[in-house]
């Protein structure tokens, strides 16, 4: 029975490229502290994420922001990211936060990493209430999610190739804007001419799941033609997928009734995605939430507050599954 002993929780976030490590204050319901290490410079010169250099780096970064974060408060749990993500990065986040687990007398409990994504937008000054539909657009995955409670989700479409983010990071290859290159086209997009070029918006009129393999290949094949202005071929992919994720949310909150819309993912940090998120929120009459920018890539904040809920609620990550269609397993 953790209801009544929790207060601050520890969050260790090791999914990826980025090292990051919280504490969540339950009881006051804030972030007491929050810091993320990105490894982006390391795996630039290899174009993408090297896992045996991320696990590596992990080691060497989870002690000292743990005591940065920490300093000489006492914690009473902590929440580590059980997957998906890299095997050898997840398992030195898993090892890390066991072994300070046991060694403080306090509950350790694994969080399915997009269910911290999805529970992140709560962190907010302004959050929503359940139920609402979730956009989870990252570098891994695309899907949009119904949420009707810490534990319920249920999945409503599904990318069928390449995430939203992955297109981005592989169209900035092509335009030789390196690694990673999502944040670096958006910025180059601002500067391109709208309708200068039009790419093709996969699967727009068709259900609720995503495609972007196509799109890329279809970037792929205009800059063979000719010597395209690069600031004009990113404003085409980003006006592409922008509008091919705002027309899925718009026929999602038609289809399930419901009024409000989370963003989460590393992606959801994009400004031009916030923009006509917004405008369309506006025409239609539902409520769009973000978290803040700082919060939409890995961060140990998300797994921190996920953490807290579940163990507020008894509900711990080996005892109660991250549900959806297809069922995931956190232990797995």
């Amino acid at each position: 029975m953790y209801q009544n002993a929790l207060v601050l929780i520890l969050g260790i976030e090791t999914s990826c490229d980025d090292t990051g490590v919280a504490l969540y204050d339950s009881s006051a319901g804030k972030l007491v502290a929050h810091e993320v290490h990105s490894q982006a410079a390391m795996h630039q010169a290899y174009g993408g994420v090297v896992p045996e250099l991320a696990s590596r780096d992990h080691i060497r970064r989870l002690v000292p922001l743990t005591r940065k974060v920490v300093q000489k408060r006492t914690i009473d749990g902590i929440g580590y990211t059980a997957g998906p993500g890299l095997a050898g990065a997840l398992l030195v986040g898993a090892s890390f936060a066991h072994g300070l687990a046991f060694s403080l007398g306090v509950p350790a409990v694994g969080i399915h990493h997009l269910e911290g994504h999805l529970l992140s937008p709560l962190l907010s000054a302004t959050r929503p209430d359940f139920p609402f539909l979730a956009l989870l657009v990252s570098g891994g995955h695309t899907q949009l999610m119904r949420v009707d409670g810490v534990g319920r989700y249920q999945l409503l479409g599904d990318t069928q190739d390449d995430a939203a983010g992955e297109a981005f990071d592989k169209t900035a290859q092509l335009l030789g804007l390196g690694y990673p290159g999502g944040p670096a086209l958006s910025k180059l997009a601002e500067r391109g001419a709208p309708g200068r070029y039009r790419l093709p918006r996969p699967m727009i009129a068709k259900g609720l799941d995503f495609s972007f393999s196509g799109l890329k290949t279809a970037v792929l094949t205009l800059m063979k033609q000719g010597n395209p202005d690069p600031a004009d071929v990113a404003r085409a992919f980003v006006d592409a997928i922008v509008e091919v994720l705002v027309a899925k949310c718009t026929r999602a909150v038609e289809t399930t009734g419901l009024t409000r819309l989370v963003v989460a993912g590393g992606v959801g940090a994009n400004r031009q995605l916030r923009a006509a998120l917004d405008r369309e929120a506006g025409r239609r009459g539902f409520d769009v939430f973000y978290p803040e920018p700082e919060l939409c890539t890995d961060n140990g904040a998300m797994i921190a507050f996920a953490a807290a809920l579940r163990l507020e609620d008894e509900l711990p990550a080996q005892e109660h599954r991250f549900t959806v269609k297809p069922r995931w397993d956190l232990t797995s």
